[in-house]
């Protein structure tokens, strides 16, 4: 496998030197969290596409598509459904606010401090979400090297930290870049093709199963689908790794159709990683575990130098989402909790300094979670059950009702925070039931407050309809309060 080892090591090398060139990028807070907001079409819909498919996406959605066949693929299908959405809809408004945070965007929206739970809700969902990106590591060098979980994730880790602590939203964007690349070719362009003809194509590998529910795109149940679009398609509306994604956007054409061009691709990639699983599933029917379906198929099936690419693209996969993830953390912690609490300091190399301490602190206690935590899909549920549950209605409906008022949008996340977190603790952390009940009561709570309560000052609306037009909304304006 020397060739494998020396495919691998170029990409590691070839990420931290990304990093380094991203430092030297790096100079204000602007460039360090939101790469100074001068992506174009190209880089955008790349690093887009790359922070979205993570390893949840990759080996998981192998492994959906070895367990159900073709319905495998709607996970990561209602992943691209969300960016579609996000990206007609509202990439336009979120980009001409000039924000940081998604807890920003609400201040604006409702006047007064919201920061503080949200902020919370939020840093805790990207703290998850980098945890489970960084498990995913010990899969790949648990195949290359034979190392022991901890082992792996403390390499695959440290790498992330590193590249994103130096260069901030400049590294991970170029890093991002390379990734995509990489992955497409590894995934799309190589493990596709193999492993659907060596299973003999669909004809063969219908022969070979003999189970037409494998074809069926209901297969993974109706109630899971259902789960799969409420947490995925409203999670990636509302997280702030994805927005802050659409704050580098140049311009909100960019944004838009660059989005548009990313969900499209991520339903091609959904049906790629199903249709892998379920060639995967004709040739080695006798994996017992789904997440072990993407090593064994890899492993087994690639030749010396092919099995070292798909191995980095799917490093690259986990890689991408770890370090937006990352960074979208810091970014909160940074400016949502701790810069409300600390004396403001406008200096730019100060500025960058914090936030790149916070990213190294943070990446340092995700690496340590992600030691300790066995459960990658529970993690990932507890994540986006809190998000949706808790945010998702203050945040949307800031976007299209005027009439929701502050104490709503706070009543709303706090109802809903709580009510998902109860059915996780009391019923089951997988149970379908946390997710709706919280959304449930988070919009019964917000229009009810609301209404209950005076309107949102009319010159909290008239600065928040001049943003949103992108009238007078430079950097400088922004009210960190």
């Amino acid at each position: 496998m020397a060739l494998d080892y020396a495919v691998i090591a170029a990409y590691v090398l070839g990420m931290i030197g990304m990093g380094w060139w991203g430092m030297r990028r790096a100079t204000s807070k602007s460039e360090y969290l939101v790469a100074g907001r001068r992506l174009g079409f190209t880089m955008y819909s790349g690093t887009m596409s790359a922070v979205v498919l993570g390893g949840a996406s990759t080996i998981g959605g192998v492994g959906l598509g070895y367990k159900y066949g073709i319905s495998g693929a709607w996970m990561v299908f209602a992943i691209g459904l969300g960016i579609l959405l996000l990206s007609a809809l509202f990439a336009r408004r979120i980009v001409r606010l000039k924000v940081y945070t998604v807890s920003q965007m609400l201040d604006l929206r409702y006047g007064g401090n919201s920061s503080t739970i949200s902020g919370l809700v939020m840093a805790a969902y990207t703290l998850m979400l980098t945890v489970t990106s960084t498990i995913a590591y010990s899969t790949i060098f648990n195949v290359l090297f034979g190392l022991p979980k901890s082992i792996g994730v403390i390499i695959g880790g440290s790498i992330v930290v590193l590249y994103s602590v130096l260069g901030g939203m400049w590294s991970i964007t170029l890093t991002d870049i390379v990734q995509f690349v990489v992955k497409t070719v590894g995934i799309l362009f190589l493990l596709l093709p193999i492993s659907l003809a060596t299973a003999g194509g669909f004809d063969g590998i219908q022969q070979r199963l003999n189970d037409p529910a494998m074809f069926d795109v209901g297969n993974i149940g109706a109630s899971t689908i259902i789960t799969y679009l409420l947490i995925y398609v409203f999670g990636l509306l509302i997280g702030q790794d994805i927005w802050q994604r659409v704050f580098t956007a140049k311009s909100p054409k960019v944004a838009t159709w660059g989005g548009i061009t990313s969900g499209l691709y991520c339903l091609v990639y959904a049906v790629a990683g199903a249709v892998i699983g379920l060639a995967g599933k004709a040739l080695y029917p006798d994996i017992a575990n789904k997440d072990e379906a993407f090593a064994t198929i890899v492993e087994n099936l690639l030749p010396t130098g092919v099995r070292g690419l798909v191995l980095a693209a799917a490093l690259a996969a986990m890689m991408s989402t770890s370090s937006g993830a990352l960074i979208a953390c810091a970014t909160v912690a940074s400016n949502d909790i701790w810069r409300r609490k600390a004396k403001k300091n406008d200096n730019a190399a100060s500025d960058v300094h914090n936030n790149r301490m916070f990213t190294l602190v943070i990446g340092v206690v995700a690496i340590a979670i992600a030691v300790a935590l066995n459960d990658v899909v529970a993690a990932l549920t507890v994540a986006y059950n809190i998000l949706v549950g808790g945010l998702l209605v203050a945040i949307i409906g800031g976007l299209v009702w005027k009439r929701g008022t502050r104490l709503g949008a706070m009543a709303s996340m706090a109802v809903g925070s709580l009510t998902a977190i109860g059915f996780m603790v009391f019923v089951d952390v997988y149970a379908n039931e946390a997710i709706y009940y919280s959304l449930g009561a988070s919009f019964v709570t917000y229009v009810v407050v609301s209404l209950a309560t005076p309107a949102t000052d009319a010159a909290v609306l008239a600065n928040w309809d001049r943003r949103v037009a992108g009238d007078g909304s430079a950097e400088e304006e922004l009210v960190n309060a």
